[in-house]
């Protein structure tokens, strides 16, 4: 079983920059994707990036790139997104995903494990 913990949400200002972490128990991840998802109230759950762990290999939401960067750190066993150039529309709980294999997909069926978000929260 797969454990994903997410932190490093918070409120931020437009403009400003936030990173998340996901820390993943799994004791190795090299055939896994890990993504990032968010959830905005009233709204789908929608893909925001994606990394293959072998590889480093990324994806993203056309809405996000060039903004957001995600990372992995072997060592920590952790994934990181960084945001910034944040805006309002950016507000929505995050999530932390893993899926096995290393097809990328933007999918939310396709992951297998998902962490309990963090909020991320922008004032205009």
């Amino acid at each position: 079983q797969v454990q994903l913990v997410e932190s490093g949400g918070g409120l931020v200002q437009a403009g400003g920059s936030l990173r998340l972490s996901c820390a993943a128990s799994l004791r190795t991840f090299s055939n896994y994707v890990m993504g990032w998802f968010r959830q905005a109230p009233g709204k789908e759950r929608e893909f925001v990036a994606a990394i293959r762990w072998s590889s480093s290999s990324t994806y993203y939401a056309d809405s996000v790139k060039g903004r957001f960067a995600i990372s992995r750190d072997n060592a920590r066993n952790t994934v990181y997104l960084q945001m910034n150039s944040l805006k309002p529309e950016d507000t929505a709980v995050y999530y932390c995903a893993a899926k096995s294999g290393v097809v990328f997909t933007t999918e939310t069926v396709r992951y297998n494990y998902w962490g309990q978000g963090t909020q991320v929260t922008v004032s205009s």
